[in-house]
């Protein structure tokens, strides 16, 4: 938590911002970049963006709206809905006969990503990103969505690690900082009806050990398959990582708290042909 807390703070001086911007989803991540922001720069200096689409759940606005009252960080709403809508028209005759898919999924996350950099561009501030490592690690992001920013706060974070954190700030600050609701709610993209990280990646703990063993202590596939992986999961995995490396070239910077982060303790040729 300090060293986030302190990279931000730095990171966002030494580049001459005073504010940042963030799209807040509901979501936990999102949250815990928020509340690192507000603890360093005060909540004066925050603002978050709400973009619901169809497809985002009424609780999803209600604990970001929750989250940004705790901080006492000023929001401001953008349904994308029109956006959505002017998207499909265009690419009406173009995406004909074919089927709802990662396409236009992905489409969210970028109009999402463009309002939150004219934002930053109008205003000066500075866009915080918010992927976690785990999803950064298996390419579970969007180029030019989710992906846009100055800064990846929580890039060397797991996901197991971000809620360990939330749970730990309310315990620490003796009230809720993080909703409660945020931490208990399954994870979800919330780019289609029903959807939940757990449909395309394992659970989080299983996910982050495979990581934590593949990233930074260098072990092989079935050193790890060893531990007591699945090896079909093992092998998914790795495959993942390894596909996401022109990902995570064109991600924005992020902060380093672990022994091996992306981008700068990390060095992978982005073709690798079909080896894992």
């Amino acid at each position: 938590w300090q060293a986030l807390v302190l990279g931000v703070k730095d990171y966002t001086r030494k580049c001459g911002f005073s504010k940042v911007v963030i799209g807040l989803s509901g979501g936990i991540d999102s949250s815990l970049v928020a509340a690192i922001a507000t603890e360093a720069l005060g909540s004066q200096q925050v603002l978050g963006v709400l973009m619901p689409s169809p497809y985002s759940s009424e609780h999803s606005v209600e604990d970001a709206l929750d989250l940004a009252n705790n901080l006492g960080i000023s929001t401001q709403t953008l349904p994308i809905e029109s956006v959505m809508n002017a998207f499909d028209s265009t690419l009406y005759n173009l995406f004909a006969g074919t089927q709802f898919g990662i396409a236009e999924e992905n489409m969210q996350s970028r109009i999402r990503g463009t309002l939150l950099m004219a934002i930053s561009n109008k205003f000066g501030h500075l866009l915080l990103s918010t992927g976690n490592k785990s999803e950064i690690a298996v390419g579970y992001c969007t180029l030019y969505g989710d992906m846009n920013g100055g800064l990846a706060v929580i890039a060397d974070v797991p996901k197991t690690r971000v809620y360990s954190i939330c749970k730990w700030l309310n315990e620490n600050r003796g009230r809720e900082i993080i909703p409660n609701n945020v931490l208990i709610k399954p994870a979800s993209a919330e780019l289609k009806p029903g959807q939940f990280d757990s449909d395309s990646l394992p659970p989080y703990h299983i996910l982050d050990d495979i990581l934590y063993r593949l990233i930074e202590r260098h072990e092989s596939v079935p050193t790890i398959i060893e531990a007591g992986h699945d090896c079909q999961t093992v092998e998914r995995i790795v495959k993942l990582v390894m596909g996401a490396e022109f990902k995570r070239r064109q991600a924005p910077p992020g902060l380093k708290i672990s022994d091996r982060a992306f981008g700068t303790g990390w060095r992978m040729p982005i073709a690798r042909g079909k080896d894992i």
